[in-house]
């Protein structure tokens, strides 16, 4: 991996740094070429408006060529005033044979050759109070892709508070839901339900987070609309930011002590457990050659286990437990959902 000259992002993509996607992507001309650039165009300006908020903080920048076909871009930040390790990373990957991982979640692929492109990102924040966040938007060719019609977008975005408050969820939601409602094959509701379900760490029987959206496949590929598949998922990259910020730069400067990161470190060792045990695109990454340093770039610097450990009752950590289950939040009256949340942690 080769590592880039240290400069924050102007927060536009240069054509250079474009034209590199247009290499990696194999096919100049192409619809592969087509979203490969707008994930690296999107990368710069989500990495901008990130640094904007560290305000000390720089992504740096990272390369890395693939053998097997293409390579990827990383930005990554260590040791922020906000972020104390992150990333957001786009990649452009192709090989002779579908992966077993993506073949398992498509029967009929298998053995074809395949293309993947997408833009990734993790934020683990120094601050507790402070939410954790991930998204991801994708896009896959098998076999001739673009001329036999396999082709499929995916993605989504979660939120993941040590500490979460219903007004800050409720918010993050409700951006999501009007996301979807923007656009026609998208089905907030739908969306919801495979984020919740997904993003479950099976074996502690709940969510790591609260949950966004998320789906495998936007549209099927029989009867998917390229420009308008296209158009979803640049608007899904569009709204990280708004999404995110406003739910993420009120508690940059919250007062917090040892109990706190004591339980942002339990939390994180939940995040440890499910990308390691159960995500999929970190099993695809892996299968597929892509760059170690990369893949593990979702991993945060600091996570912790106890034993059996169980919050006191009554404590602010055994109230976050009640919102790592499902729950409508989109739209939601927040007194409601606090008055329930806490009539559901003292039962507990």
């Amino acid at each position: 991996m080769a590592r880039g000259p240290h400069a924050a992002s102007s927060g536009e993509a240069t054509e250079a740094e474009l034209q590199e996607m247009t290499v990696l992507s194999g096919a100049p001309g192409s619809r592969r070429e087509r979203v490969a650039r707008s994930m690296r165009a999107w990368q710069e300006r989500i990495v901008h408006g990130l640094e904007r908020l560290d305000g000390e903080g720089v992504f740096e920048r990272f390369s890395w060529d693939r053998p097997g076909g293409g390579g990827g871009r990383a930005r990554v930040i260590e040791g922020g005033r906000v972020f104390e390790r992150g990333g957001v990373n786009v990649s452009a990957v192709h090989g002779d044979a579908v992966p077993p991982s993506l073949a398992a979640q498509h029967p009929g692929t298998e053995g074809k050759p395949f293309f993947a492109t997408g833009l990734s990102m993790v934020l683990h924040p120094v601050n507790p109070h402070v939410p954790a966040f991930h998204a991801n938007y994708r896009y896959f060719e098998v076999g001739h892709g673009e001329e036999s019609g396999v082709w499929w977008f995916g993605g989504g975005a979660d939120l993941t508070p040590a500490y979460p408050r219903e007004q800050d969820v409720i918010a993050f939601h409700t951006v999501l839901r009007e996301l979807c409602e923007r656009h026609a094959p998208a089905d907030y509701g739908a969306f919801k339900a495979t984020c919740d379900a997904y993003f479950t760490v099976r074996h502690r029987g709940e969510m790591r987070g609260v949950g966004g959206i998320f789906f495998d496949v936007l549209s099927p590929p029989e009867t998917a609309d390229f420009e308008v598949d296209l158009a979803f998922a640049e608007d899904g990259l569009a709204t990280i930011l708004p999404a995110y910020l406003p739910v993420a730069a009120p508690h940059v400067d919250a007062p917090y002590g040892e109990d706190e990161k004591t339980w942002q470190r339990i939390r994180r060792g939940r995040y440890v457990e499910f990308n390691l045990v159960y995500d999929r695109g970190t099993l695809f990454g892996l299968q597929t050659g892509g760059n170690i340093e990369a893949i593990l770039m979702s991993m945060p610097s600091e996570a912790s286990w106890r034993f059996d450990h169980r919050p006191e009752p009554g404590t602010p950590e055994a109230r976050a437990l009640r919102f790592y289950q499902p729950r409508d939040w989109a739209g939601a009256d927040p007194a409601e959902v606090a008055a329930a949340i806490d009539r559901e942690a003292a039962a507990a």
